[in-house]
């Protein structure tokens, strides 16, 4: 019995609880989907780690801001531009091999930074991060649809990305400390490049540790032969605006975040003056947070439906955005922080289940490709356009830049999928 025939739930839906049925969906997961939830743990805590403290780090060596979003612009250009190879090349070699060398180019790279710490080997390793992230980015999707069924399917995409967050509040967590802990042990300031540069070993460490459970992994259930080659050519042929429709959102909001989320750690130190401990904090509450609000998504979207909770969390966001970048006190800027992760990001998944399931199997890592590409195409750009803006006037206009390109893209929600009865009509989704 396929994937898509399995019937994990015999009892009416109605007789069931939301806990039960929760439960039921998790325990149906495979085991290749269980061992990818392993590595998502070891990789979320390493992201954690490095993104609290690499900023800081490059920072301690005596660069600006402007520097720092040179840096994620190289990484974010380089996922931006290989993408659709990348979805490609994953299509040969299965979701396994992509999530092998992603999870080790990850570590490392960041080995070789703090080896060799100087702009052109960040410029160097950043584009080989973004190689990495553009590889294990675009096999995720398919491969979740690969191992799941469509009642657990929902589920798996949001609970793996609450897990990775979660995750990745252990490493901020952890991350807001090595540096004091790394200063008592080599005798140095817990502010100074050395006391970063030992923190964020552990980082790489746990980024290559994230491959163990892919390699226990089992082999993808498509094989090399069943991938045609012609099958995305033909997809977009067929369906040229359902393409633009589900793309076009993605890329408006990238565009938005690359203004403000790469620099919150700096937001939060130039902003409010708080140190690296208190906002690893900030960090890890925040993830942990976004963690919980990305498992309790898929009861809603199974409820109200995906695009409508999809709309409405990320409406509901724009207010504590404006909080977070124009209130002056700390305590109402981190709360409104909290709400607005959590709403933003827990439609991340159910979206990209909501894509992926109106897509042909043979497609999906072009799609997957495409939507990789829209999400890093304003993080490629935005934080070099931010870097300049935060040295001149500070955090004002980034921040009135992510509203707008919010409001815009929860318009195009609306005005493709949910006008006009649109939200009603009976969606096709495409068997395994």
């Amino acid at each position: 019995m396929s994937l898509e025939e399995r019937d994990p739930e015999a009892e009416p839906e109605e007789r069931r609880s939301v806990l039960s049925t929760y439960l039921s969906r998790v325990r149906a997961f495979t085991g290749n989907a269980r061992l990818f939830l392993l590595s998502l743990l070891f990789f979320g805590v390493a992201m954690g780690i490095s993104q609290l403290l690499f900023n800081f780090y490059v920072l301690s060596l005596g660069y600006n801001e402007a520097t720092l979003g040179n840096l994620v612009t190289a990484r974010s250009l380089t996922s931006l531009l290989v993408a659709l190879p990348m979805g490609y090349l994953t299509d040969r070699i299965g979701g396994k091999n992509a999530f092998l060398i992603g999870y080790l180019a990850y570590g490392v790279s960041m080995a070789m930074m703090l080896l060799f710490p100087s702009v052109p080997m960040f410029i160097a390793m950043g584009v080989l991060q973004g190689v990495a992230q553009a590889l294990s980015g675009v096999a995720t999707g398919p491969f979740l649809m690969e191992n799941s069924g469509p009642k657990e399917r929902t589920y798996l995409f949001s609970l793996s990305s609450g897990l990775r967050m979660t995750a990745t509040s252990i490493g901020e967590w952890l991350g807001g400390y090595l540096p004091g802990w790394a200063a008592g042990i080599i005798a140095v300031s817990a502010v100074s490049s050395r006391a970063y540069s030992w923190s964020l070993w552990v980082m790489a460490f746990l980024s290559i540790a994230s491959a163990v459970p892919v390699i226990l992994m089992k082999a993808d259930l498509r094989s090399v032969s069943q991938r045609s080659a012609f099958a995305p050519i033909s997809f977009i042929r067929k369906n040229p605006g359902l393409l633009g429709k589900l793309i076009l959102p993605s890329l408006v909001i990238s565009i938005g975040a690359g203004m403000v989320m790469p620099f919150m750690n700096v937001f939060f130190r130039n902003v409010h003056n708080q140190s690296d401990a208190a906002i690893g904090v900030i960090f890890a509450w925040g993830s942990l947070a976004m963690g919980v609000g990305l498992v309790v998504a898929p009861a809603l979207a199974e409820r109200f439906g995906k695009i409508q909770v999809v709309t409405a969390t990320q409406a509901l966001s724009i207010p504590f955005l404006a909080l977070l970048g124009f209130a002056p006190w700390f305590e109402v800027s981190v709360v409104a922080y909290y709400f607005r992760l959590t709403l933003m990001n827990m439609s991340g998944p159910i979206y990209s289940t909501f894509t992926m399931e109106r897509v042909d199997p043979e497609s999906r890592g072009m799609i997957a490709s495409l939507s990789s590409m829209a999400g890093n195409f304003g993080w490629a750009f935005s934080p070099t356009i931010s870097g300049w803006l935060q040295v001149r006037s500070g955090f004002q206009w980034p921040f009135t830049i992510t509203i707008i390109t919010y409001v815009i893209a929860i318009g195009m929600y609306y005005a493709w999928f949910l006008s006009k009865g649109k939200s009603k009509k009976p969606v096709k989704v495409m068997a395994d």
